[in-house]
């Protein structure tokens, strides 16, 4: 398995011998933070690549085994909702199948006749295609909020929730409401969190697929990275 021979593993996204030296030098550095191995290290490695900050070790909460279940979404080819297009474009294309999709491509009309957010609308238009797939919101707390209310309305049954929206409004209760849920999910706690948290998180998922999608690559049992030095 990659975490036990770290040094030798490199990020799927670096295509060239200096992105890989670069890739695999981070992992020997913050595998000196985190010195576990579970699935839930591996995420929160990955959050701490991303930003640069060792903190993001105990930001990070899990709920309902989101991990487990994130991969066996993405083996049935689910689908990824996103909140915004940073987070759509930032997701790995390798290693899987799945469809990527961003709320703001919906609802438009909606926004305007119920004065909300285009991301709340989007996710609202989107209704019943949300169940039995991943939701990403990285940005918009409001979109979290409004997943949650149609959660509890019993409108969508998601497979996974990643949300890591940021900022001071209403960015901390919005995730906290996302934990409180049923559903697998993973969360930053309080105002942190992001777009690049959001992208590392799901590409750290999507890392434990490729094995079954890319056997013949030399760097199948790499790390999939949100930040690519090409």
């Amino acid at each position: 398995m990659w975490f036990k021979h770290h040094s030798l593993i490199t990020d799927i996204g670096a295509t060239t011998q200096e992105a890989r030296d670069i890739s695999n030098k981070s992992r020997d550095i913050v595998s000196q933070i985190i010195k576990g191995n579970t699935l839930e290290d591996g995420v929160k490695k990955r959050c701490i690549i991303a930003t640069g900050d060792p903190s993001f070790k105990d930001l990070i909460v899990f709920k309902h085994n989101p991990i487990k279940e994130g991969i066996k979404a993405i083996k049935q080819s689910c689908t990824i909702y996103t909140d915004i297009r940073m987070v759509q474009v930032g997701i790995v294309k390798k290693g899987h199948a799945c469809k990527i999709e961003c709320a703001l491509d919906y609802g438009g009309n909606i926004a305007e006749e119920k004065q909300i957010t285009r991301t709340s609308a989007g996710f609202l238009a989107l209704g019943e295609q949300l169940n039995c797939n991943i939701i990403i919101i990285g940005n918009a707390p409001s979109a979290a909020i409004t997943i949650n209310d149609m959660i509890k309305q019993e409108i969508i049954k998601p497979s996974l929730i990643i949300a890591t929206p940021v900022g001071f409004v209403n960015a901390s209760n919005s995730k906290e409401y996302i934990r409180n849920l049923s559903i697998p999910s993973i969360t930053s706690i309080g105002t942190r969190g992001g777009t690049p948290i959001a992208v590392a998180i799901i590409n750290e998922i999507i890392n434990r697929i490729v094995p079954f999608h890319i056997e013949n690559s030399p760097f199948s049992t790499s790390m999939v990275g949100s930040e690519r030095r090409l």
